[in-house]
């Protein structure tokens, strides 16, 4: 190993500078060298791991998705095995992987828990292994992954993960992956609301809000609402779940939210509260109008929380009120403004390209999937989720072969 001396004219700040730099480069050496010495435990149930877990999701940058509510609300939902994969190092947690084993067409996948409801997935790392980013010996980590799944699943499919989280490389980098086919919108808070707002169109924004609000008083008024009973906002979960029925419908999609498991899951996030830790799995925010219309939703979301991070899971219109509005971007006009001075640094708006996401998110991430074979069956249909993720890139790339494709889609059902 070579070493760099020291100019003996340097300053104090360019001695710490290179100490801190030598550490770093120590640190991300001591982790290469241990991945020999990681153990890798598969588990079958969350509850031997709650304490752990809960330690490592304390890390603001750990997604919200494998938080140890979240996945729990899942599983009694949808009862699906678990294959948890745990790392350990010198008697210390270095990882979890919440994953479950999903059946599809004669195969075991290994998945992140939630994934098909999930809008940003990191896993959770220990500080010491999420900080080492590239440095692992990535070879020797995907056997080790590969054994320890072994005879469970023919394909681990950890999908949409960020390569760079909030200026955290993910310590997965080096595992097979492909760029999945949608991207991720981000807004980030500033101290004030007005201060966010100039990283959009501050102008246009601010003039179509006063738009929107004279046509909301013309046709009798609205109101803001966060329903603080947990009946009230298991109401309107069950209301949203009718509007989004009725849009799918309409254009002749299947409804994603219909099944009995899914909507066990998302009325299981509602009850998880933990204000000490500024978490929620769900809730529910309307506009709701007044007058004539008295009592009626325009507008309803959907919002999650960990630590400084929002996520806004889905929302839905009532298409036969107030279409002139825009209820829904006005709901979102109402939810950012209000969360400023609450502790917020980010809002994300999760995956899939709309334009509502593109005008109100500067920020756009690009998320990638691991498609790390088990067996034999696996490589088959990891070649195959590869070639469909790409094609399907390729026409979102393209808008009028996107639109085609979204016709054909709800010509077929």
């Amino acid at each position: 190993m070579q070493t760099q001396k020291l100019d003996v004219h340097e300053q104090p700040s360019d001695k710490v500078a290179l100490a801190d730099m030598a550490m770093s480069r120590l640190r991300q050496l001591s982790m290469k060298l241990a991945m020999a010495e990681i153990d890798i435990d598969v588990f079958d149930a969350m509850q031997p791991l709650e304490d752990d877990w809960r330690a490592l999701e304390g890390d603001n940058l750990q997604s919200l998705h494998q938080s140890y509510d979240w996945c729990a609300a899942w599983v009694s939902a949808f009862q699906r095995p678990l294959a948890i994969l745990k790392g350990t190092h010198a008697g210390q947690t270095a990882f979890i992987l919440p994953v479950e084993i999903v059946k599809s067409g004669g195969l075991a996948i290994a998945k992140f828990i939630g994934a098909d409801h999930s809008n940003i997935n990191t896993g959770l790392f220990s500080e010491s292994f999420a900080e080492s980013g590239g440095s692992i010996d990535a070879g020797k980590f995907a056997g080790q992954l590969q054994q320890a799944l072994r005879g469970q699943a023919d394909l681990l499919l950890l999908q949409n993960i960020p390569l760079e989280w909030r200026g955290r490389q993910t310590p997965l980098t080096g595992l097979p992956m492909v760029q999945n086919q949608n991207h991720a919108y981000q807004l980030p808070f500033f101290s004030t609301f007005e201060e966010t707002l100039k990283q959009l169109n501050a102008k246009n924004r601010r003039k179509k809000f006063r738009v929107q609000s004279k046509r909301l008083e013309a046709a009798g008024g609205f109101e803001y609402v966060i329903p603080e009973t947990s009946e009230e906002q298991h109401r309107l979960l069950d209301i949203f779940f009718r509007l989004k029925s009725a849009r799918f419908a309409s254009l002749g999609l299947p409804d994603v939210f219909a099944d009995r498991e899914t909507q066990a899951f998302l009325h299981g996030l509602l009850d998880r509260v933990d204000d000490s830790r500024q978490y929620f799995g769900l809730q529910m925010q309307v506009l709701r109008l007044k007058g004539a219309l008295e009592g009626r939703i325009a507008a309803i979301a959907g919002i999650s929380r960990k630590g400084d991070h929002i996520i806004c899971q889905f929302g839905a219109i009532d298409e036969e009120l107030v279409p002139d509005t825009s209820p829904g971007e006005f709901l979102y006009w109402q939810t950012i403004s209000g969360l400023h001075g609450k502790g917020v640094a980010l809002f994300d708006f999760g995956l899939g390209d709309q334009t509502y996401k593109r005008s109100w998110a500067p920020v756009e991430t690009a998320h990638y999937d691991v498609v790390l074979p088990v067996s034999r069956f696996g490589v088959l249909a990891g070649a195959a989720h590869r070639v469909v993720t790409r094609s399907k890139a390729h026409i979102k790339a393209r808008p009028k072969l996107y639109r085609f494709a979204q016709g054909v889609r709800a010509r077929i059902g």
